[in-house]
């Protein structure tokens, strides 16, 4: 249960993410209001990057490919 958890909790970091243009480069980044478990469990797979002090977290390339594997895996429409 707790791979599905970290799954969805992927999956709406990624279809509720915004984009924020830092000049140079762009980021996608998206509130943090999941469990802090999951988002550790993220961190740690290297899906997105955290900042305690910070209230959003960037999602890495990789975690943007795993959530668009995930968009098919669980049949979601794209954003």
């Amino acid at each position: 249960m707790k791979e599905q958890i970290d799954e969805l909790t992927l999956l709406l970091l990624y279809l509720t993410s915004f984009k924020e243009d830092y000049g140079l480069s762009e980021a996608q980044r998206s509130w943090k209001g999941y469990p802090f478990e999951s988002l550790n469990e993220l961190a740690g797979n290297n899906f997105i990057r955290d900042s305690k002090r910070s209230k959003s977290v960037y999602l890495t390339d990789e975690g943007i490919e795993e959530a668009k594997k995930l968009i098919k895996k669980y049949n979601i429409k794209d954003h």
